[in-house]
């Protein structure tokens, strides 16, 4: 049975440790981490008998030897995962097979893919299979709180003069229910990805005793603030990339629609402003993004905040910059509150569609997954991938599962789940990716 397959054994294993990584490294719990690589050790030997290159903490980057080191590819995952918050119809860190599928955190974010390219390389491996190139897998262990060890494997590759030919990290997936009026899946693959910039709103005042409270305190000035950044959102613009998916959508519209999707680029202004209106996805394919993440004031209910704070989250789009989304933000909020930037990314530079690299992706997917339309696009979050845009020139963002539009929406929420025949899907994928990799 698919769900006794050892890729299956081998996701339930790492999903049952709980990899949960804290912006600050001290507050890391290591536990998780070393049993998950002595899980990864046990059910892929053969990879790990590979030269491997241990990157603190906890990360892992391994070279396969193909017959060239000129124009090596890298395939990035990563171990760590967000908390598992909320409520959940099956044990978050249990790996449950229900319905098919293997339910748990990080089953899509992102441990099917570590499961999906370790089983992929461990069977070519045990078939004495040679790439025709090197492969890198760099499996990073702080993508979800911004850490270094992605850029610290990104040092070792240029200490050691490797340039890549392309790298390929999570991303985009065969996405069904993606886009109104279409009802084939997309197979989106992120050519560039947004930039993720992070600010702390911050209101100011004397405190006191809640029962004589003051006009315009803190928390006041704070929600206005709020308030004004959700009704002054910033311009709509298709880049490039959501300018091609427009027009490979096309065929696939119902037939008066198609003319219009064929002159995208003369129409850009139209469909922007369609795709503003056809949900959150959609939306935020065509604008920088303000979302309020967080909010703290005073410590006790009968006092007056003397100091009150929102988190912002920000994915500045390609065409924007993060200095122009942070003049916007203090204008928007105006006079009284302060501006604390936590982190801050530019988005990343657009890798190219139209050559041997991006048509041998598209290629595979569209020979595994022959109703999907691969299409490039522009991924609207941040990914371990944009440390390598200095390395390399073709930096991709594909994760070659199926998933449903609820499947989606339970990244970083309950009820994560991968179905066990997506898995194994996945699985051939990579082994058709590294099988045909040109000399």
């Amino acid at each position: 049975m698919s769900e006794t397959h050892p890729a299956v054994r081998a996701l339930q294993e790492l999903v049952r440790h709980p990899t949960v990584a804290d912006r600050d490294p001290a507050r890391t719990d290591p536990a998780p981490f070393v049993a998950l690589r002595a899980s990864l050790a046990e059910h892929f030997p053969l990879l790990h008998g590979l030269e491997r290159v241990e990157v603190e903490p906890h990360a892992l980057l391994v070279r396969w030897p193909g017959r060239s080191a000129e124009g090596p590819v890298v395939l990035m995952a990563h171990l760590d995962v967000v908390p598992a918050e909320g409520r959940w119809t099956h044990p978050p860190f249990g790996a449950e097979v229900h319905e098919g599928a293997v339910w748990g955190r990080g089953t899509l974010d992102d441990k099917g893919a570590v499961v999906g390219i370790c089983a992929a390389v461990e069977s070519l491996l045990t078939e004495g299979f040679v790439p025709a190139r090197d492969v890198w897998l760099s499996f990073g262990s702080t993508e979800e709180v911004s850490g270094t060890t992605a850029a610290d494997a990104v040092a070792e590759l240029r200490r050691r003069g490797v340039r890549p030919w392309f790298v390929l990290d999570e991303g985009g997936a065969v996405a069904a229910e993606a886009f109104p009026l279409v009802a084939a899946p997309l197979a989106v693959v992120g050519v560039t990805e947004k930039g993720v910039t992070s600010v702390e709103l911050v209101a100011e005042g004397a405190g006191g005793h809640a029962s004589t409270p003051a006009p315009g305190g803190p928390t006041a000035r704070l929600a206005r603030a709020i308030t004004a950044l959700e009704a002054a959102p910033l311009p709509l613009r298709a880049p490039a990339p959501t300018l091609e998916l427009l027009r490979r959508l096309g065929p696939h519209l119902p037939a008066p629609l198609r003319p219009v999707l064929a002159r995208a680029d003369r129409l850009a202004p139209v469909l922007t402003r369609v795709l503003r209106a056809a949900g959150a996805e959609a939306a935020a394919m065509v604008r920088t993004t303000v979302a309020v993440t967080t909010l703290s004031g005073s410590p006790a209910l009968n006092v007056v905040a003397s100091t009150a704070r929102a988190g912002v989250n920000l994915r500045v789009m390609v065409g924007d910059t993060v200095e122009e989304v942070l003049a916007h933000v203090r204008r928007t909020v105006g006079p009284g509150i302060r501006l604390e930037v936590v982190e801050r990314n530019e988005p990343s530079p657009v890798s190219p569609w139209d050559d041997a690299a991006f048509a041998l992706l598209e290629r595979i997917t569209g020979e595994l997954f022959p109703d999907a339309v691969p299409t490039p696009y522009v991924m609207m979050a941040a990914t371990d991938a944009r440390f390598f845009t200095g390395l390399c020139d073709r930096v991709y963002r594909f994760t070659p599962f199926r998933m449903t539009k609820a499947q989606r929406a339970t990244i970083h929420a309950a009820d994560e789940h991968i179905g066990v025949a997506d898995l194994l899907a996945g699985v051939d994928w990579y082994r058709r990716l590294v099988q045909e990799l040109p000399a």
